[in-house]
């Protein structure tokens, strides 16, 4: 009860230094980042043989550390601002105190994250200290450790750098907007809206599962949250009517991952790219629509040929809910979403269309009695949406840590010689190993620190060729998402693997063939940006469509199925034209017609179909 009180008060804080009166962005996060270090020791076991009920004398010790350095930076912020960065010599306190802080941020990564991202920390950590003697390109001027703390804690290129400022602003503000409209109803609302319009279509409960969890998934910004919210309602009855363990939890990983993708809050990811590239949040909105589109297109389009192949019934009719009726228990819930694309498009700052559509929430909820968010219950929704914050803070300040000693040793420069000197020059080749670093690099992580980490690495190199910063920054963005449904380290696979009981790689495999979609889109937009809506309404509709007819070609030549099974020919002849339209050009949509005339005729069902009536 008291950690729960604590936590809404931070919730409280967060909202009135955002929104309501100006505090210093330094004094602001490292009071942030005081109490939700100090709440993550209270709530999160330091591993699998801790306590799992209450806090041990360590986890109390590590909290009063955090509220101790909390409490020493507030009190010395004034003359820290003042200083001139490596002019200054530290104090003896200001050392104790930076190395606290860092020891007790790597710890709350270990708990929280797990050994992936603290073994990158640490090895960057290594390097920045120790790195200056390695031979060739990879040296550096000898680095001291009172420098190193100077840049990593005493100015914004390290801990208190772009990914921990957006944790406690714009991602906490929209966290707490998708929080609080589920706790209001709008998550079974979305839900029930999805069973009225595809639950009892062919393979109904996978389709559910699609709608639903892209809806929830742009709320929560994370998929292995989706997974496990959504997931547990949709697996288990897609089981019930037939569909495997593995598909069953392939279909919600790739439904759930894609939630991080789909606008407007794109897994948080999008406001981090807008603090980082200064690219207007607003156009990052609006660029990453038209890609996820496509995306549950591709997941939608090969559920339902699956479900045909496999002969997989939806829900009975009498068993899903009624659009009318629906509608009318809980269709105000679309009024918050649409008020936040208005704000949005009318250019409103994030933090205001988050608090706004907060606000939204709260009226329409009020409007019937059974919604009516009373406020006990609005201040379990302010201790939820921080408690749901406290892994991704501590990411993000272990993302920092990363940033700054890149930004010290000049690593992101020699990283991007290194990835021209493997790609011999060739831009495709440049592309397709920024986009597997750019999952390697994800691999365990929220979406957030995925992003800033791949962008801080592999974004001088794309910056370097013909890309824009929005082309450039969203392709990372994809592929560091689609890290979290990747083998071999599918960190929602793994959710899903607990509620199916299937084994996690085959989850994962699966996901990926029905998302197969994007992992080729990215490389669409970087050659076209019409997919981003940026250029002529012509040039962005011509892209529009001939990527649409090449998703849906695309999933039936995946697939392996129209009516009946496809022969290999025409699976291929179906890819390669689907590809073709993806990337248009009028020689591409010329060669993928034909190959998709090929695909017919080597498919006697099809063949038939189009064989002229004498």
């Amino acid at each position: 009860m008291a950690v729960h009180g604590c936590a809404a008060l931070v919730a409280l804080g967060v909202i009135y230094t955002t929104t309501i009166v100006y505090i210093d962005l330094f004094v602001m996060t490292i009071v942030f980042l005081s109490a939700i270090l100090a709440l993550l020791f209270m709530t999160i076991s330091p591993g699998p043989l801790g306590r799992i009920d209450r806090p041990s004398i360590i986890d109390w010790v590590l909290v009063a550390a955090s509220i101790l350095v909390g409490i020493y930076f507030y009190l010395e912020s004034g003359r820290i601002s003042q200083r001139i960065t490596l002019l200054f010599p530290l104090e003896t306190l200001d050392v104790i105190a930076a190395s606290l802080l860092l020891l007790l941020t790597v710890e709350a990564t270990r708990r929280t994250v797990g050994v992936g991202l603290t073994s990158v920390v640490m090895i960057f950590l290594v390097y920045n200290l120790w790195g200056h003697g390695l031979p060739g390109g990879l040296g550096f001027r000898e680095v001291s450790y009172q420098h190193f703390l100077d840049i990593m804690m005493f100015t914004s290129d390290g801990l208190f750098g772009v990914p921990l400022r957006v944790a406690a602003t714009y991602a906490f503000l929209f966290v707490m907007f998708g929080t609080f409209l589920a706790k209001a109803g709008g998550a079974e609302f979305f839900y029930n809206l999805s069973s009225a319009i595809a639950g009892h279509r062919v393979g109904g409960p996978a389709k559910i599962s699609v709608i639903s969890s892209g809806l929830y998934g742009t709320m929560s910004g994370s998929p292995t949250s989706d997974v496990v919210t959504t997931g547990s309602i949709t697996i288990p009855i897609m089981q019930r009517l037939g569909y495997s363990k593995q598909l069953s939890g392939s279909v919600e990983v790739a439904a759930s991952t894609g939630g991080s993708l789909l606008p407007p809050v794109m897994g948080s990811a999008a406001f981090i790219m807008a603090e980082y590239t200064g690219i207007d949040y607003r156009d990052i909105v609006i660029a990453g629509i038209i890609p996820a589109l496509l995306y549950y297109l591709c997941v939608y389009t090969q559920v339902h040929l699956r479900s045909q192949k496999l002969g997989l019934k939806g829900i009975p009719v009498d068993e899903t809910p009624r659009m009318r009726q629906t509608m009318k228990n809980g269709g105000l819930f679309i009024v918050p979403l649409v008020a936040l694309s208005i704000a949005l498009v009318m250019g409103f700052s994030p933090t205001y269309v988050a608090a706004v559509a907060t606000g939204v929430v709260l009226l329409v909820a009020a409007v019937k009695p059974s919604t009516r968010m009373s406020i006990v219950k609005i201040w379990g929704a302010l201790a939820e949406t921080t408690l749901r914050m406290v892994s991704v803070v501590a990411a993000c300040a272990a993302a920092g840590l990363v940033i700054g000693g890149i930004s010290m040793t000049g690593l992101g420069g020699k990283f991007a010689d290194l990835v021209f000197l493997l790609a011999a020059d060739s831009t495709v080749m440049v592309l397709i190993i920024s986009a597997i670093l750019a999952i390697i690099l994800g691999m365990g992580m929220p979406t957030p620190s995925a992003f800033i980490l791949a962008a801080v690495l592999v974004g001088p190199t794309l910056a370097s060729l013909d890309f824009s910063v929005l082309q450039s920054n969203m392709f990372i963005l994809y592929f560091a998402v689609l890290s979290a449904m990747t083998p071999p380290v599918a960190v929602a696979a793994f959710a899903a693997a607990a509620i199916a009981d299937a084994k996690p790689l085959e989850i994962a495999t699966g996901a990926v063939r029905l998302a197969i979609t994007a992992f080729i889109v990215p490389f669409a937009f970087v050659y076209g940006d019409g997919l981003l809506m940026v250029g002529d309404w012509d040039t962005i509709l011509v892209s529009c469509v001939t990527a649409v007819i090449g998703v849906i070609l695309l999933s039936l030549g995946v697939e392996g199925y129209l009516r009946d099974k496809l022969a290999a020919p025409a699976r291929w002849c179906f890819v390669g034209a689907g590809l073709l339209f993806i990337f248009p050009s009028w020689f591409a949509i010329g060669g993928a017609v034909i190959l998709a005339i090929g695909a017919c005729l080597f498919t006697p069902h099809l063949r038939a179909a189009i064989k002229p009536v004498h």
